[in-house]
């Protein structure tokens, strides 16, 4: 058994025998400079799991994010007046500060986030100076709503310093760390697809009883497709079956603290020989707090009936914008 760091002892106060040593895995090598590959990874990390290039246009919660480019970037627009509008857009997602009204008006407005200016910048500068994956059916509904037959609007976003990415990885190519990530995220997609087209559609009683009956089942069906034990967890959790470890509550306290220096949180990796152990942090946002929210002022009253209905033993309330919600646990093979 590999002894523990003193950092981890001081973090975790873990018992030896429970304990490996976790490390943050490097990124893979790539021929991409450094802050572009970042901007991308954080794009497909933070964005893709509403704002998906792979979903239909019917089943759609977000637009894309090259519709986004597309209303952001003119022929005169420059990268700091882009980042800018995009941190500003991020920290105030209000009806008076959008310019994608007939996305606001389908999908609503995007939840709050608090995501570090840094991490906003990075996926900025990426968006703006390099081609980005756009779904099938974007080009023919982008010149049906501009209604110029060429797709070569205002924001079209193909100016200087345009770059050609290829996109995508295979599987087999991928270290452990971006492998249990496509777990998480993949998993992500799906629950958050559900659950947030069930509060556009049906409200949030709706979402509740969709976690309470669909949320284990889409989870379990993800770890069968990826051959992986995949788990949310937390340490104040609202269903009991959902209590983190011991090790998982330390693991949980290192985001926290991430979250406190205004860090982006890297996957912690930990491999036990046979299996890899992966956990990434879930964070909240302004949604979120419909039903994780402070019960006397986020949460509305029938909501909060039901939740004590459902889950009588319920301790996952109490939170504010970006904070640790739990992980996400995750085991495979190596």
């Amino acid at each position: 058994m590999k002894p523990l760091t003193l950092l981890i002892v001081l973090s975790f106060l873990f018992s030896c025998k429970d304990s490996q040593r976790p490390s943050y895995s490097k990124k893979k090598i790539t021929t991409q400079n450094s802050s572009e590959y970042k901007g991308k990874k954080l794009m497909e990390t933070n964005c893709y799991v509403c704002h998906s290039p792979t979903a239909s246009e019917e089943s759609r919660i977000a637009p894309p994010m090259i519709a986004i480019k597309k209303h952001y970037i003119g022929d005169k627009t420059t990268k700091e007046e882009f980042i800018k509008s995009m941190q500003n857009w991020i920290k105030f997602p209000t009806q008076q500060n959008a310019k994608m009204y007939g996305a606001v008006k389908r999908f609503g407005l995007m939840p709050k986030q608090g995501y570090p200016e840094e991490t906003i910048k990075l996926i900025s500068e990426y968006m703006f100076d390099n081609e980005i994956e756009k779904p099938e059916w974007f080009e023919e509904h982008y010149n049906k709503e501009r209604g110029n037959g060429n797709g070569k609007g205002k924001g079209m976003g193909n100016g200087k310093g345009m770059k050609r990415h290829l996109q995508g990885n295979n599987s087999e190519n991928l270290t452990d760390s971006e492998r249990g990530l496509k777990y998480a995220l993949s998993t992500k997609a799906v629950l958050g697809k559900n659950l947030m087209g069930t509060i556009q559609k049906k409200g949030t009683l709706a979402a509740l009883k969709f976690c309470n009956v669909k949320a284990y089942p889409l989870t379990d069906s993800m770890a069968i497709v990826n051959n992986a034990t995949i788990k949310r967890v937390s340490d104040k959790p609202r269903n009991p079956k959902n209590l983190a470890s011991k090790i998982e509550k330390g693991y949980i306290n290192l985001f926290k603290e991430n979250i406190k220096l205004n860090k982006e949180s890297e996957p912690i990796v930990v491999d036990s020989g046979k299996n890899v152990n992966f956990y990434y942090p879930i964070k909240t946002n302004s949604m979120c707090l419909q039903c994780h929210g402070n019960p006397t002022t986020d949460i509305k009253p029938n909501t909060l009936t039901h939740i004590n209905e459902l889950y009588p033993k319920d301790l996952a309330t109490g939170y504010s914008e970006n904070q640790i919600r739990g992980i996400w646990s995750i085991t495979f093979n190596k």
